[in-house]
């Protein structure tokens, strides 16, 4: 089962979704490039991400994006993960979690 990505609130009620196939490709290109948020997403558990978080996270979705060596499978899966990440700005105690297999 491939990673995707999860809005959730406190309780854990889950808002929005992304099931891209290519988010576990998109993690490890991170990890390759040393990008200390989203190249650290576990893919056998569960990463979660608050809204301080998204100051160093968005910046590397967008970095990830512009790339123009990123397939493009994987700038359309970051793409996916930032539209989100931009939730998280809407209202208090929400939570952006990569849900490993």
């Amino acid at each position: 089962m491939p990673i995707s990505v999860n809005v959730r609130t406190y309780s854990g009620e889950t808002l929005a979704a992304c099931t891209h196939p290519a988010i576990g490709g998109l993690c490890r290109r991170a990890a390759t490039l040393a990008l200390p948020m989203l190249g650290h997403v576990d893919p056998y558990d569960d990463t979660w991400f608050n809204k301080s978080q998204m100051r160093l996270l968005v910046p590397e979705l967008r970095e990830l994006i512009d790339s123009t060596s990123a397939p493009e499978a994987e700038t359309e899966a970051a793409a996916e993960v930032l539209a989100l990440a931009e939730q998280l700005e809407l209202k208090p105690h929400r939570y952006l979690v990569f849900v490993g297999d």
